[in-house]
């Protein structure tokens, strides 16, 4: 398996790249989206701060303030919504949100080193999330990294590359 991951400016354009690897025949199994949650409520806020218990929440309740992801929740499954130290609020689409959501202390960096993304490399994506960034994460065949790679390009994705398996920067 390898994993490419790209950085998109705005969750619309991250929206639009899901819909054109669907169309390619990537599956939900294959695509992740991770978005910083810009929609504060007031506990949420409070439990961060006072350094409580912010936890998981389902998107069920969830597309209100998850709602940073708009019409994800519904390209993908496994929308949830959780708090990563040093970012805030996330919301993450696909197979890596449950990822994320054990990997809490490792933040974001943590959970994609197990995708085969170095370390420096995860902390940079970190960093661009927190800049408001939307991180897509493709966990495919290295047959179909570059497709994966040229869709993410073709709609507005920066800093495009591929990990693991036998790929290259690209």
């Amino acid at each position: 398996m390898s994993t490419v991951i790209g950085v998109f400016r705005d969750v619309s354009t991250a929206e639009n790249a899901v819909k054109a690897l669907r169309n390619k025949g990537f599956g939900d199994n294959e695509i992740s989206i991770i978005a910083k949650d810009d929609k504060k409520r007031q506990s949420k806020s409070q439990d961060m701060e006072t350094g409580g218990d912010f936890g998981t929440d389902s998107l069920g309740d969830g597309t209100a303030w998850g709602g940073a992801l708009g019409g994800m929740a519904g390209l993908l499954a496994g929308v949830g919504a959780l708090a990563i130290p040093g970012i805030g609020p996330i919301v993450a689409a696909g197979p890596l949100a449950g990822v994320l959501s054990g990997a809490v202390t490792g933040g974001v960096a943590g959970g994609l080193i197990d995708l085969g993304i170095p370390e420096e490399r995860g902390r940079q994506y970190e960093e661009d999330l927190k800049q408001g960034g939307v991180l897509a994460v493709i966990e495919t065949s290295e047959t179909k990294v570059n497709d994966a790679s040229s869709i993410l390009r073709e709609n507005g994705a920066k800093d495009v590359e591929a990990h693991g398996g036998d790929t290259r920067k690209n």
